[in-house]
């Protein structure tokens, strides 16, 4: 049998504590359940009583049924100053409703005689006797030696015994911290080994940072050595450059390496979809190109294409559905008929090698790629390209714009700027004539064409633009005449625009001289996306 690693997760506490992370108890207590779902062994939920969103949050906890995680409350040893009985932080671990407590000491030499002000033989006290008070009221207890990796560096023999000192008495995990994310790989496996060497039946841990890039490196190891247990952050959210990113953590252990074993494989497919409702439920952009459970593996060189249509392994590690993730084929001006071969497919329609279809498509993608639009940042407009070049129509035309005017004006007693479009626009014979206000052209035609359509197309009430991006392109690259090169003004722009409808996310892309028309170009497809996907949804559920 694989050795089972238990997951802790501290997304809650120390991931909390990243700069760009502010939770409310509600968001929490959403992300625990999210957790526990996922199959978490430990969720962390932050230090009882330290502020009232935490003391919120727990009390919000006794009333959530955890189906697989434990829950985990976080603080330090008692005070020096304190006895373990009359110390608030540890009575607030035992009452606060947790299953498990941990709690952390210092483990260097430098931070117990600077830090806190104490001699190491009394820092030695303080841990043995908080473990000892917690385990006669809690079933589990774990100790975070801080600083352990720097402190066995400066001082070995007393580092360990810290560690001893919580394990004489009764620590269920000695949890091994690289605080200051400064530890190599190379060195995290051999301090294991002789933690483990004088400590035979201490049950070990890690916890890294990632100040080196290397926390993921690190937390693998530390179990290649003999850590049972990894401590760590979905997205690797955390304080400065972060924790160890449990969603590469996870798959590194259980898919890579072999012999250990995190989640089932049902649990290990929702690690994707975990990781992007912490980043929504955080208010963080997903990082896109995170591995495992990024945006979709793409690919764009024909070459590639060809090879994993015949075989995915040939260009990807792994299968991606693994994790919950899926494979994306892309067209670009790199990419040839094999790329466009493969995404027919994935939206459904059978083409031949042989078919004329693959050579317009072809001609097509290259000589706007050439223009500056790029297909791989707006995935909706490449399937968009390639349904409207279908010979069959795939792709009805739900509108067309007619004419557009956005004018702008600045009075002096109004600082703010004044924006105003009008477009024309025929629906299926019948023409529209709106106007819309905004705070600027992109504003003020997004609303003037869903004010338009909304009529023939109630479901555009659900939209609404994320993300606005514009960049101004080389003159070279876009074949721009020589007489608008000056100072770069006379360049194509692209404009990518990133919509949502609160369930699903998409973007489109619109290039042009003009960044109004680049602009409405971006906004046409994602209105035109988001008719066509509704549309394919009620003929799915109609069969």
């Amino acid at each position: 049998m694989p050795a089972k690693i238990h997951l802790y997760d501290t997304t809650l506490r120390d991931g909390a504590q990243s700069e760009d992370v502010n939770l409310s108890a509600t968001d929490k207590v959403r992300i625990a359940r999210q957790l526990d779902y996922l199959g978490m062994d430990y969720i962390e939920g932050g230090w009882p009583g330290a502020n009232p969103v935490e003391t919120e949050f727990f009390k919000a906890m006794r009333e959530v049924e955890l189906k697989n995680a434990k829950l985990a409350a976080f603080g330090s040893t008692h005070h020096p100053a304190r006895t373990p009985e009359t110390d608030p932080t540890l009575n607030a671990l035992i009452s606060c409703g947790a299953q498990v407590a941990t709690i952390f000491g210092k483990s260097c030499p430098r931070h117990v005689e600077v830090a806190l002000g104490i001699s190491r033989e009394r820092n030695l006290e303080i841990i043995g006797d908080s473990v000892a008070f917690l385990k006669k009221h809690l079933t589990e207890v774990f100790f975070d030696a801080e600083h352990f990796f720097d402190g066995f560096k400066r001082d070995a023999e007393y580092a360990l015994s810290v560690l001893q000192a919580a394990h004489e008495h009764g620590a269920d995990c000695l949890i091994l911290c690289d605080t200051n994310g400064g530890t190599m790989p190379e060195e995290t496996g051999s301090i294991i080994r002789t933690v483990k060497e004088r400590l035979p039946g201490a049950v070990l841990g890690i916890h890294a940072h990632n100040d080196c890039e290397l926390a993921v490196a690190n937390s693998l190891a530390a179990v290649m050595n003999g850590a049972v247990q990894v401590q760590g952050t979905v997205n690797g959210i955390g304080e400065r450059c972060g924790n160890a990113n449990l969603c590469s953590v996870i798959p590194n252990l259980q898919l890579k390496m072999g012999g250990f074993s995190c989640l089932s494989e049902i649990s290990l497919t929702r690690l994707k979809s975990t990781a992007a409702f912490v980043s929504e439920v955080s208010n963080l952009a997903p990082f896109r190109r995170q591995p495992f459970v990024g945006t979709p593996p793409s690919h764009t060189r024909a070459a590639c294409v060809s090879a994993i249509m015949k075989d995915s392994a040939l260009y990807e590690h792994m299968d991606p559905s693994l994790v919950g993730n899926a494979q994306r084929v892309l067209m670009t001006e790199q990419g040839g008929k094999s790329n466009i071969l493969s995404l027919s497919r994935t939206l459904g329609f059978e083409l031949e090698k042989g078919d004329p279809v693959l050579d317009v498509l072809s001609a097509a993608v290259k000589k706007n790629a050439a223009l500056g639009y790029d297909y791989v940042a707006a995935p909706a407009s490449a399937e968009l390209l390639f349904l409207r070049h279908m010979p069959d129509k795939a792709l009805k035309p739900y509108f067309n714009i007619l004419r557009t005017v956005v004018l702008t004006s600045r009075h002096e007693m109004d600082p703010d700027m004044m924006v105003e479009a009008s477009l024309k626009i025929d629906v299926h014979g019948n023409v529209e004539h709106t106007a819309a206000g905004g705070f600027g052209p992109v504003h003020a035609l997004d609303r003037a064409l869903r004010r338009a359509l909304t009529r023939w197309y109630p479901e555009l009430e659900q939209m609404h633009l994320i993300d606005y991006k514009v960049r101004v392109l080389s003159p070279t690259r876009t074949n721009i005449p020589d007489a608008a090169e000056e100072n770069g003004t006379g360049s194509n722009v692209r404009v990518l625009i990133e919509s949502s409808d609160g369930v699903a996310t998409w973007t489109t892309v619109g290039v042009s001289y003009n960044i109004i028309e680049a602009s409405l170009e971006a906004l046409a497809d994602a209105v035109t996306y988001k008719l066509y996907k509704t549309e394919q949804a009620r003929w799915r559920a109609e069969c």
